[in-house]
C-alpha cells in the first residue's frame, strides 16, 4: 500500500493511541456554550457517551457562527429543482432570517425544548430551514421521507409522537406529482397518537386541502411572522440530547427511530468534510440525495453548513429531468467541486448514455472528485466513471446507524490508492473486524461478519428513540464488545474493507457460503449490462441457488437469451461451478427505494413464490409486476 503522500496512517494511529485526545482536538472546531466535563464518559449510556457535561445549539454552529464570522454574504443553500425549472440561492444571512422566523413559528405552535417535530416534506428549501429551526429551539426533529405510504408514517407518528407535523401538498417525482396531504390525513386518522398542529406548505402543482382547526397555510403563517416581526434565539442544549430521530427504511411493526445527538454528530460531521472528502470552507459541495434520508441529513443540510460550505439541494433525478445530462449540468452551472451520490445514480446515467455523450456540452473544469455511497459500487461502473470524469471515484461505507462513514479513503489527508470494490479504509473513531458466527477473528481475504468495536465514535447513535432493550438486543448481543453491522464481507491484507453484500444476502448453496457481491461483480463486467441483481432463490436440492437479474445499456440489440447464456459462462468461469449459477433474468428495470437501493428481499420473495407486501419505499409499484412477468417466463415464481 503506496501511503507516502498520505497522512491517513498517522492520523489513523494518533485515534489509536488516545481517541480522547484526538477527538477533543476535533472538538475544538466546533463553538460550545460549555465545554465537556468529560470527552468520553464511559459510564453512561449502553456504551457511553461523549461530550458529557458539554452544552451546545447545532443551529448556531451551522449559520450564527458563520453570519458573525464574516459569511453573512456567502452563498449557504442553492436549490435547483428541474422538475419546476426553479433555481434559488439563499445566503448565509438569508438562511439565518428564515430559521429565526420559522422557530419563532414553531414556539406559537406551543413546541418546546425536547418536543418532537416530524418533517413529512419534499426537496424544497423549507425543509431544510424546518430541520434546523428545531435545532435551534432544542426540539428533535423526525424527517419522514415525503410520499412514505400512510401506514408507515402512522407507525412514525405514534412512536415520536409530534406536537407538529411539517408537510407540504405534493411532491414532484420526474413527471409525476404526488400528493402528499391525503397520505398525511389517512396517517393522522390510523395514529393513536394526534399532533397539534400542522403547518402545510402549499406548491402550485397541487392544492391541498386544509383541516379547519388543525392545518396551517405554511406562507400566512410565515407572513404574520414577517409583519410582527418575530425572531427566535438559539436554545443551549446537552451535547448528549438528542438533535434528530431518523427511522430506518423499510420497518414493519414498531419502526426502529435512530437517535442522533447533537455534540458528537457536529464533532464528526465537520471533521469529515475536511479531512475525508477534502473540501474547503466556502467551496461548492453536491449531495445528490434526499434530505428524508440519513446522507440527506448530514450531507446536504448538516456537515456543509457545519463547515461554512455552498450546498446544493437537488429536486430532480439523474437522468429524465431532463436527460442524462442533468448531474453534469448542475455541476457546471453551479461549480461544484465534489458529487456524493449513489451508484444507482451511474448505473442510470450510463445505462442511457453509455459513451458520455452528453459530457460534452459542459464545463466540469472545477470539478475534482466523485464519491459513491448507499450500495456496493461495482468496479465497472466505478472505471466508466474514472474514464469518462478523469477525476477519482471514491467509494465508502457507512450506515444509518452511524450517521458518517466507517470506511473510506480519506481524500483530505492524501487518497490512498483506489482498490476496485473496496470501500477503502477504517475512519478514525472505527476499528473493524471480521469475525465468524462465534466471534472469532477472521484471516485475511476470508467472508464473515463485520463489526465494529465498541465504543462507537461520536456521531454514531447511543440509542434507539425509547427503546434501549431493542437497541441492544438487534445490535449488540450477538457479538459480545462489538457493533453488529449485518454486512458481510472481508479485509485484505492491507487492511483495506471489501463490504459484499448484506449478511442476509450471503446465500448457502450446497453447503458453500457464496457472496451475491462477488457474482453481481462479473455480471456487471459483461459490456451489454448496466445494471444488475444477485440473491438466493430457493431449490429443492441445494437449498439455495443464485439467480442474476441484468439491465441491458440502451441500444443494445443482441438477444437477451443469447447475453444470459454469456453471463451463465462468466459466472462458472469466473467464481467457478460451485456457484450453481444458471440462471439470468432479463428485466427493463429493477424495484429499488426512491433513494436507489435494490428491494432484493421484495424480489427473492416473489421468485420464491412467498407472500410479499408492496414497499412503502419503492420508487415505481409497476416494476415488481415485470419482474413477476419476467420470471414466470423463466419457469420460476409461481407459488
Amino acid at each position: 500500500m503506496d501511503v507516502l503522500a498520505s497522512r491517513y496512517p498517522d492520523v489513523y494511529a494518533h485515534w489509536r493511541q488516545n481517541p480522547e485526545v484526538f477527538w477533543a482536538e476535533a472538538a475544538a472546531d466546533i463553538d460550545w456554550y460549555e465545554k465537556p466535563t468529560k470527552i468520553f464518559d464511559k459510564d453512561a449510556g449502553i456504551y457511553g457517551r461523549w461530550f458529557a457535561g458539554a452544552t451546545c445549539n447545532t443551529c448556531y454552529n451551522a449559520l450564527d457562527r458563520h453570519v458573525a464570522g464574516g459569511r453573512n454574504g456567502q452563498v449557504a443553500l442553492i436549490y435547483d429543482s428541474p422538475v419546476t425549472d426553479t433555481v434559488k440561492t439563499f445566503t448565509y444571512g438569508r438562511m439565518l432570517s428564515e430559521v429565526q422566523l420559522l422557530g419563532a413559528m414553531l414556539r406559537d405552535f406551543g413546541v418546546e425544548k425536547g418536543d418532537r417535530v416530524i418533517i413529512y416534506m419534499p426537496m424544497v428549501p423549507e425543509a431544510v430551514f424546518a430541520m434546523l429551526a428545531c435545532a435551534r429551539i432544542g426540539a428533535v426533529h423526525s424527517v419522514v421521507f415525503g410520499g412514505f405510504a400512510a401506514k408507515e408514517l402512522a407507525t412514525r407518528i405514534d412512536d415520536a409522537k409530534p406536537k407538529v407535523i411539517l408537510s407540504a401538498s405534493c411532491g414532484i417525482e420526474g413527471a409525476r406529482v404526488v400528493p402528499y396531504k391525503p397520505m398525511l390525513d389517512e396517517a393522522i386518522h390510523l395514529a393513536k397518537h394526534k399532533p397539534q398542529a400542522c403547518m402545510i406548505l402549499q406548491r402550485p402543482q397541487c392544492e391541498a386541502t386544509m383541516v379547519e382547526g388543525r392545518d396551517h397555510d405554511w406562507r400566512k403563517t410565515w407572513e404574520h411572522a414577517v409583519e410582527y416581526a418575530k425572531t427566535s434565539e438559539c436554545v443551549p442544549v446537552a451535547a448528549t440530547d438528542p438533535l434528530y430521530i431518523l427511522y430506518t427504511s423499510g420497518t414493519t411493526g414498531i419502526p426502529k427511530g435512530v437517535v442522533r445527538d447533537n455534540g458528537g454528530h457536529m464533532v464528526a460531521l465537520k471533521w469529515s468534510m475536511q479531512n475525508l472528502y477534502g473540501i474547503d470552507p466556502g467551496e461548492v459541495w453536491w449531495c445528490a440525495s434526499d434530505i428524508g434520508w440519513v446522507v440527506g441529513h448530514s450531507y446536504i443540510v448538516y456537515a456543509p453548513l457545519l463547515h461554512g460550505c455552498t450546498s446544493i439541494m437537488y429536486e430532480g433525478k439523474p437522468v429524465g429531468t431532463p436527460d442524462a445530462g442533468a448531474f453534469w449540468r448542475v455541476i457546471a452551472q453551479h461549480k461544484a467541486v465534489a458529487l456524493f451520490t449513489a451508484p444507482t445514480a451511474f448505473r442510470a446515467i450510463r445505462k442511457e448514455d453509455p459513451e458520455g455523450k452528453q459530457l460534452s456540452h459542459y464545463d466540469l473544469s472545477r470539478f475534482r472528485t466523485l464519491f459513491l455511497a448507499g450500495e456496493r459500487a461495482d468496479p465497472p461502473t466505478i472505471q466508466w466513471a474514472e474514464d469518462l470524469l478523469h477525476v477519482p471515484v471514491i467509494d465508502h461505507w457507512w450506515q444509518t446507524e452511524t450517521g458518517w462513514c466507517i470506511a473510506g479513503n480519506p481524500v483530505g489527508l492524501g487518497a490512498l490508492p483506489v482498490r476496485y470494490g473496496s470501500a477503502c479504509v477504517p475512519m478514525p473513531g472505527y476499528e473493524i473486524d471480521v469475525v465468524d458466527e462465534g466471534c472469532h477473528k477472521l484471516p485475511a481475504n476470508k467472508i464473515g461478519s463485520i463489526v465494529i468495536k465498541l465504543p462507537m465514535p461520536p456521531g454514531a447513535f447511543p440509542t434507539l428513540w425509547q427503546d434501549d432493550a431493542r437497541f441492544t438486543q438487534a445490535y449488540l448481543e450477538e457479538f459480545p464488545g462489538y457493533y453488529k453491522t449485518a454486512d458481510a464481507g472481508f479485509k485484505d491484507e492491507d487492511g483495506y474493507v471489501y463490504v459484499m453484500s448484506r449478511t442476509d444476502d450471503i446465500i448457502n448453496v450446497a453447503g458453500h457460503r457464496l457472496s451475491t457481491g462477488g457474482m453481481e461483480e462479473v455480471l456487471a463486467s459483461h459490456p451489454d449490462v448496466a445494471e444488475c441483481a444477485v440473491l438466493g432463490i430457493k431449490d429443492e436440492l441445494k437449498g439455495e441457488v443464485p439467480c442474476g437479474f441484468i439491465v441491458l445499456k440502451a441500444g443494445v440489440s443482441r438477444a437477451p437469451d443469447v447475453i444470459e447464456k454469456e453471463i451463465v459462462a462468466l459466472v462458472r468461469e469466473k467464481i467457478g461451478p460451485v456457484a450453481a449459477f444458471k440462471l439470468v433474468v432479463t428485466v427493463q428495470r429493477l424495484p429499488k427505494t426512491r433513494s436507489g437501493k435494490i428491494l432484493r428481499g421484495t424480489i427473492k420473495k416473489i421468485a420464491d413464490g412467498d407472500p410479499w407486501t408492496m414497499p412503502a419505499t419503492i420508487d415505481d409499484p409497476v416494476i415488481l409486476d415485470e419482474i413477476g412477468t419476467a420470471l414466470k417466463g423463466h419457469g420460476v415464481g409461481q407459488s
